[in-house]
C-alpha cells in the first residue's frame, strides 16, 4: 500500500445515493481468484448505458469520485475498494459511507473523505459543471479544497487510520511493523509450546 499524504485530482460526479457494493462490482466479478482486472466491472451494468457518467470522456483522467449519501452499503466484499482503486480512483468523497466498505477502504488504501451533504452537493454541482475544476483532500490536516468551486471543509478520520493511510500500512505491514517484539515473544516461549520458527 503507498503513503497518501494528498491527492490534488479532477473529480468524477456519480449523483446517486445508496450506491451498493452489488452495484460497484455485480456478483458476477466475484467468481475471479486473482486481484486484478476488475476495473472492467466497476459500475459494470450501469456503464451498458452510453450517457452513464463514467463512460463520458471529460471524466477519463478524474482520480477522485463524488457520490451522494450512503455510498457502499450493502454486502461486505473487498472487490468494490479494488475495482474503484484500480479504475484510477484514489478518493470517495460522500456524506455517508457503509461502515465496511469504509473499513475495507482504508485496509487497502481507499481514502473515504465524509462531509456534510452541503459539501457534497456542492462538489457534484461543480463536477457536473466544471469537469476541470481540481480538489485537493490532504489526508494530514484531513481537509477538502477546492477554490475554484470555494469549497473548503474538514473530514474526520480515526487518528489509527490517518496514521495508516499516511505511512501506507495495510494489516501485513502493521504487523511487521512490530517483528522485533514477535521475534522476541516467541524465542521466550516454552519449547513445548507451539511455536511460528
Amino acid at each position: 500500500m503507498k503513503p497518501v499524504r494528498t491527492i490534488t485530482a479532477t473529480a468524477l460526479p456519480l449523483d446517486r445515493s445508496d450506491v451498493d457494493t452489488d452495484q460497484i462490482i455485480p456478483s458476477d466479478w466475484l467468481k475471479r481468484v486473482e486481484r486484478t482486472g476488475f476495473e472492467q466491472g466497476l459500475f459494470s451494468e450501469w456503464r451498458e448505458d452510453p450517457d452513464f457518467v463514467l463512460n463520458d470522456p471529460r471524466y477519463a483522467d478524474a482520480r477522485i469520485l463524488v457520490a451522494g449519501p450512503n455510498f457502499g452499503t450493502g454486502s461486505s466484499r473487498e472487490h468494490a475498494v479494488w475495482a474503484i482503486q484500480q479504475y484510477g480512483f484514489e478518493a470517495v468523497i460522500s456524506p455517508r459511507f457503509g461502515d465496511i466498505f469504509r473499513n475495507n477502504a482504508t485496509k487497502n488504501g481507499l481514502v473515504p473523505v465524509e462531509v456534510s451533504e452541503e459539501t457534497a452537493r456542492s462538489l457534484l454541482f461543480w463536477a457536473t459543471s466544471a469537469p476541470t475544476v481540481e480538489i485537493t483532500i490532504d489526508v494530514l490536516e484531513l481537509t477538502v479544497l477546492s477554490l475554484q468551486a470555494g469549497v473548503k471543509a474538514d473530514f474526520h478520520l480515526d487518528t489509527a487510520v490517518q496514521l495508516r493511510l499516511l505511512a501506507g500500512l495495510d494489516d501485513i505491514g502493521l504487523t511487521l511493523d512490530h517483528t522485533e517484539a514477535i521475534d522476541t515473544f516467541e524465542a521466550g516461549r516454552p519449547a513445548w509450546m507451539p511455536s511460528l520458527a
